[in-house]
């Protein structure tokens, strides 16, 4: 019951501590709303790409054949074959990977193996490109760096992970 009352009382406590302050606090959002819409502006060409490649990824069947060549890689971690393309496209895509975990989840069920799997790699891994592109992007870095590597080594523990858990938990 108090738990509802969390949220209005953070932002009643931020609006008073700026009063406090003698910080114009309508000016201060009214600021930071035009900074974020100049972000957001700034990053509309990466995600219109991004996405343009995501779909043509996935119809070209680069993504059925990915799927083939891994499968022999990962099965002995357990990871079933039918949560591949969404191992392979969550670092891509968010709505890519949440449209193929929706179907996962309709054809197999929530409580089947793949099922489970397949959730616990959606909340385990990141929208990596998506997230580079999109932050690198709005802060102007042009060198990634190690972080794409970095990120990249996380998610594939993330998706070898998801299974071995599930395994450990439930078994096949």
């Amino acid at each position: 019951m108090i738990t509802q009352y969390i949220i209005p009382c953070v932002i009643g406590g931020i609006l008073l501590y700026g009063v406090a302050k003698g910080v114009n606090v309508f000016e201060s959002f009214i600021e930071g709303a035009k900074e974020g819409l100049s972000v957001a502006v700034s990053i509309l060409p990466t995600l219109v790409a991004l996405m343009t490649c995501v779909g043509m990824f996935r119809a070209s069947g680069a993504l059925d054949v990915l799927t083939s060549l891994l499968a022999p890689l990962v099965e002995p971690f357990g990871v079933p074959k039918e949560v591949i393309p969404l191992g392979l496209l969550r670092p891509i895509s968010g709505s890519g990977s949440l449209i193929m975990f929706e179907h996962l989840l309709q054809t197999y069920g929530a409580d089947s193996l793949i099922g489970r799997v397949a959730s616990v790699l959606q909340g385990s891994t990141e929208t990596t490109f998506y997230t580079i592109a999109v932050y690198y992007s709005a802060i102007k870095v042009t060198k990634t760096r190690h972080t794409l590597v970095c990120a990249l080594t996380a998610d594939m523990v993330g998706f070898i992970m998801s299974s071995v858990t599930i395994l450990y938990f439930f078994g096949r």
